[in-house]
């Protein structure tokens, strides 16, 4: 049972990274990236460097996606049996991810919404990159368990990515709310959001396995 709803969990997961890539590929790539929304209102902007932004953008979530992709795989029973392919999707991981922080700083520059959009995704990427950073030192560690749970924070933040894109229409343009206030605000929301399910998962595997453990000593 416990294998089956892994399963079910990685295949959701993908079902939804899916439809954030297909939108992704038709708003910025087979579209013109200047006339979605967020892009024509920077456009306004005088100081605005669009072709800077472009590379940047497109770089970031490029790298970003391969981390959507590859996440969900290292929750299988499958990967974490085969210790060199988890390894390996896992160097690909955290690398993708550091190389993609950096963009992101740059573009948080650019942020929609203002100062409030810039020091949102400021905060986005610094957990991101903080998080990834701990789990990859907690294997180095030996410390397993430690190193799970910092990955799966660290891919809680990844989809971020999803999150915010769910999010942020909703609060601009369902709420009322603008870009100034709605975007930042949806940035913080959806890693509030993530990371507190996260959280919540976590604690309850805990709880589990002290429960497993006090049934094993008991039954001994």
């Amino acid at each position: 049972m416990g294998k089956r709803k892994i399963n079910w969990t990685v295949w959701l997961s993908y079902l939804v990274i899916t439809g954030f890539i297909v939108y992704i590929l038709i708003t910025y790539g087979l579209n013109d990236p200047k006339k979605a929304a967020m892009v024509s209102g920077k456009l306004e902007n005088p100081s605005f460097h669009y072709q800077t932004w472009k590379i940047l953008f497109f770089f970031h979530i490029s790298t970003g996606a391969i981390a959507l992709i590859l996440g969900p795989l290292q929750f299988l029973k499958v990967s974490r049996k085969n210790i060199k392919v988890h390894r390996t999707i896992g160097k690909i991981y955290v690398s993708s991810i550091f190389l993609s922080v950096p963009a992101g700083i740059c573009l948080a520059f650019y942020a929609t919404g203002g100062i409030g959009g810039t020091i949102g995704f400021l905060i986005l990427d610094i957990v991101w990159m903080v998080t990834t950073f701990i789990g990859l030192k907690r294997i180095r560690e030996r410390n397993i368990q430690s190193h799970q749970e910092w990955m799966l924070r660290s891919y809680a933040v990844t989809l971020v990515f999803v999150t915010f894109r769910l999010l942020m229409p909703m609060l601009v343009f369902l709420f009322h709310l603008g870009f100034a206030i709605g975007f930042p605000l949806a940035v913080i929301a959806s890693m509030i959001i993530n990371l507190s399910f996260t959280e919540r998962y976590l604690k309850r595997n805990r709880t589990a396995g002290k429960k497993s453990t006090r049934y094993t000593c008991s039954a001994e």
